[in-house]
């Protein structure tokens, strides 16, 4: 079957959730490239109506304008109901295309599979529209493009050698919290990454610098864009960041090394 585009051999009638990476438009996967160039509808996440999306901002080289563009609002709220009838509202809409035979494509800012709202989306079409045949295409995690683009500034930061495991977190809430997961991650011997760090640094790095630990932290603002800041942790001063801020925090190393 050939499409609108000229491609030949797609399946009609099918949704694609695709990772579209961290921020730089050049880190999409052929994959995903392939996948929005073929798509009649691409949606997106947006915060509110009328609110431009940040996936589709990475996306938005490989969007076509005669493509038709669905915004999907999902709301920044801690309020459970609001986020669940965002998701089913999101899935509705998303399987009333695919029923049409478009090809339609959900973007997700990093991977679609990792503290994800496509993995919601996923999860409300199983339950009440298991007839909406999806696929998904894997994004580059924010960590893994901190750890690379930390190597480009001459800081070496593999993300986990040999036998070490890499443990993955949304920052803890408080201090008890992060101490009882630095201990977890010590004992295991686990590198670990810390996601949404935002307003919790002012609190953070102190903890850190106590425990000795500042001087084997990175620190990865706004990984991808433009305005990108990577610096070890020990130089980023005890004040709120931005919401997309992470740190890697590695407590050891592994005794075999070059």
């Amino acid at each position: 079957m050939t499409s609108a585009n000229g491609d030949e051999g797609l399946v009609r009638g099918l949704l694609t959730l695709v990772g579209v990476g961290p921020g730089d438009p050049d880190l999409l996967t052929m994959a995903a490239i392939r996948a929005i160039g073929a798509a009649d509808v691409v949606a997106y996440p947006v915060a509110r109506e009328g609110g431009e999306g940040m996936a589709a901002s990475i996306a938005a080289p490989w969007i076509g304008s005669s493509q038709r563009r669905l915004p999907l609002v999902f709301p920044m709220v801690a309020e459970a109901e609001p986020r669940i009838a965002a998701w089913h509202g999101a899935s509705a809409a998303l399987a009333a295309e695919v029923a049409t035979g478009a090809q339609v494509v959900l973007l997700c800012e990093g991977d679609v599979s990792l503290f994800a709202s496509s993995s919601y989306v996923l999860l409300a079409l199983r339950a009440k529209h298991p007839q909406c045949p999806v696929r998904q295409i894997p994004g580059i995690m924010a960590i893994s493009a901190a750890a690379a683009a930390a190597a480009a500034q001459g800081i070496a930061w593999p993300l986990a050698l040999q036998q070490e495991g890499l443990l993955i977190r949304p920052t803890p809430e408080t201090p008890q919290g992060l101490g009882e997961l630095l201990e977890q991650a010590a004992s295991g011997g686990w590198v670990l990454a810390l996601l949404k760090l935002g307003q919790r640094w002012s609190w953070v790095r102190p903890l850190l610098e106590q425990r000795g630990l500042l001087g084997q932290a990175l620190f990865a603002q706004r990984v991808g864009w433009p305005d990108q800041l990577l610096a070890p942790a020990a130089e980023v001063p005890a004040e709120e960041q931005p919401y997309f801020s992470l740190l890697l925090v590695r407590q050891g190393w592994p005794q075999v090394l070059p």
